[in-house]
């Protein structure tokens, strides 16, 4: 073998080794790099495993939640629906409570015209009873003047000029108005216990209807008077008090065994004690 042979064959032998090197080199890298792939599939398998468990658990949470959701929405749709029909309800009743208060107030008023309808009926009746009522009290002030005219002053039986004499009832309500002394009335029946007419004891001690005559007891000032045989509408008088004030008697009506009168004090005249 010659020399040029030899080296060309040496060269084809160090090309050959040097590309089965690189062969060599090839797979062992690919290799390798084969490993360090499979090492990131894995990790990415088990990522995305994880990942699914998570989705998964997500999923069921998700779930969960629109389940409650919904629930929470039914409930609140149904108590939105009660609160509506309460609303309702609630309108129904104030409206109708509304239309019965009108009815009540327009009867009410009907009632209120009426009354001032009848009020006015009266009012104008009355004015018609008020001057009937002018028309009487005119005439009773011109009976009053022609009674008052009638009425007598006469001297007692102490020798004093008495005021006006009542000789009946009448008579003493028109002294009674005047208002010039105080005036009393008494029934006294003989035999009866003294009666306290104001503060004076007055007892019946014989009667003659017949001669219109009357004796009397008098008890005034711890003393006793007697006033014998005294007449119809005489003044029957005495003196009372520590500082003596004029008392007058005076009988207007006669019965058998009874008598009737009034007896007049002083405006200034003790009054007689009220009763316990």
């Amino acid at each position: 073998m010659s020399e040029s042979e030899y080296g060309t064959e040496r060269s084809a032998s160090g090309a050959f080794i040097a590309v089965v090197a690189i062969a060599l080199l090839l797979s062992i890298g690919a290799l390798v790099w084969c490993y360090g792939l499979q090492n990131h599939l894995g990790v990415a398998e088990k990522r995305l495993a994880d990942a699914d468990q998570k989705n998964a658990l997500l999923s069921d949470k998700l779930d969960a939640t629109n389940a409650k959701l919904r629930a929470t929405s039914e409930t609140m749709g149904q108590s939105v629906g009660i609160t509506q029909r309460q609303i309702e309800a609630r309108t129904a009743s104030i409206i109708a409570s509304q239309k019965t208060e009108t009815a009540r107030l327009e009867q009410q008023q009907a009632a209120t015209q009426k009354q001032i309808g009848a009020v006015s009926t009266d009012v104008a009746s009355v004015k018609t009873d008020v001057g009937g009522v002018k028309t009487d009290v005119a005439s009773t002030k011109t009976d009053l003047e022609s009674t008052k005219s009638q009425l007598n002053r006469v001297v007692g039986d102490a020798g004093v000029m008495s005021g006006l004499i009542a000789t009946n009832h009448g008579e003493l309500e028109i002294l009674k108005h005047k208002g010039d002394r105080n005036y009393f009335e008494f029934t006294l029946q003989k035999g009866a216990k003294p009666m306290l007419v104001s503060s004076i004891k007055l007892q019946l001690k014989k009667v003659d209807d017949k001669r219109s005559r009357f004796t009397l007891n008098v008890s005034a000032d711890d003393r006793n008077i007697e006033k014998k045989d005294k007449s119809l509408d005489e003044p029957v008088q005495f003196y009372s008090g520590k500082d003596p004030l004029l008392y007058e008697i005076v009988v207007n009506s006669m019965e058998k065994n009874k008598v009737s009168g009034y007896l007049s004090t002083p405006k200034n005249a003790p009054q007689p004690a009220a009763a316990p």
